[in-house]
């Protein structure tokens, strides 16, 4: 940490952990050594940074080795580092506003270096890798510190068995993290003598009392996402999402026919339209055939001696499907509009 603050030039971003008070000291000696302030970024490590220091966990020189964000301009790019943590002790969202112009004190510019000193778990690669794009091209440059340095930032098993046994508890509630990983808390539990009735995993939405000292099962509560559609909280129904997520991906079919059903005489012309299916000028013969493929299964089902609207849309949808998917196999939201006239 300290060789690569004292060979950058300009101005340097670390993202870390706030929780992790040893690596924040580190950060704070490269500051002293190189002559760098230091700007804490947001609340949260402000106060976690306050508390150590009170605590004795975290030493600090000087006061003054601290900047207020609000004071950054007063300052020249290489006498700064920037400590961002962001938010849970969550850097990368910091950083991305950051890079898109949309934090509050801080806009990522050239020269500047983005310095990751924390591990990101397995799951936000992909995010780390976005985050990291959007760093260069907003002019900056990114360095992660060497691999072999870096530990996780949550607790092994001997970790959780230490806090375990300093505890004490009656009962334990493994929470977040995959279902294996809830099993194997469990199983570090039962390896320092607790009971295994003891050891409660449970569902989203249970709902747990304790009552006359032990813990007992009590329903559940509706858990998992909630969807907003404009005012409406709640209410989109699957039927709804499954419309929509065909009109994003394969458009809309429309399809328009006027019939007498007294005389069973088709009476104008059959229009069609789409919209996100085909390039019409391109597609003028799917449509002309489509075309010809609704009159025909309508002139088909006037053959019956009873006649139902739905069935009648249903038949038309039904043929319409199978036809543009052997054309395009494309499976568009298609929509049947059948007008009568007497």
């Amino acid at each position: 940490i300290l060789n690569t603050i004292a060979d950058w030039d300009g101005r340097i971003i670390v993202a870390a952990v706030a929780s992790n008070i040893v690596r924040i000291q580190q950060i704070f000696d490269a500051a002293e050594k190189t002559g760098r302030r230091i700007v804490l970024t947001g609340h949260d490590v402000e106060n976690i940074v306050r508390t150590a220091i009170q605590l004795k966990k975290l030493h600090l020189v000087s006061e003054k080795l601290l900047v207020k964000p609000k004071d950054i301009a007063k300052y020249e790019d290489h006498e700064l580092i920037i400590l961002e943590t962001g938010r849970m002790g969550e850097p990368l969202n910091g950083l991305r506003k950051m890079a898109i112009g949309r934090h509050r004190y801080v806009e990522i510019k050239d020269g500047d270096l983005v310095y990751i000193v924390t591990t990101p778990s397995i799951s936000k690669e992909a995010v780390v890798a976005r985050v990291e794009n959007l760093v260069y091209k907003a002019g900056g440059v990114v360095q992660s510190i060497a691999k072999k340095l870096r530990v996780s930032g949550h607790g092994s098993s001997r970790d959780l068995q230490l806090m375990m046994n300093i505890m004490k508890p009656k009962y334990l509630f493994p929470v977040q993290g995959e279902y294996r990983q809830l099993e194997a808390h469990a199983k570090a539990a039962t390896e320092i003598g607790m009971y295994p009735e003891n050891i409660i995993i449970v569902k989203r939405g249970d709902v747990m009392s304790f009552e006359d000292g032990d813990f007992v099962h009590n329903g559940a509560v509706p858990s998992g996402d909630v969807m907003i559609d404009g005012n409406a909280i709640g209410d989109v129904g699957n039927i709804v999402l499954r419309d929509r997520k065909i009109l994003s991906e394969d458009g809309i079919f429309i399809v328009a026919i006027t019939v007498n059903r007294r005389e069973k005489k088709i009476i104008s012309k059959t229009k069609v339209n789409t919209r996100g299916f085909v390039y019409v000028k391109k597609s003028k013969d799917i449509l002309r055939e489509s075309s010809e493929l609704v009159n025909a299964t309508v002139e088909n089902y006037f053959t019956k001696d009873s006649f139902d609207w739905t069935e009648l849309k249903t038949a038309v949808r039904d043929d319409l499907t199978k036809f543009l998917f052997e054309q395009t196999k494309r499976r568009p939201a298609i929509l049947p509009v059948i007008m009568e006239v007497k």
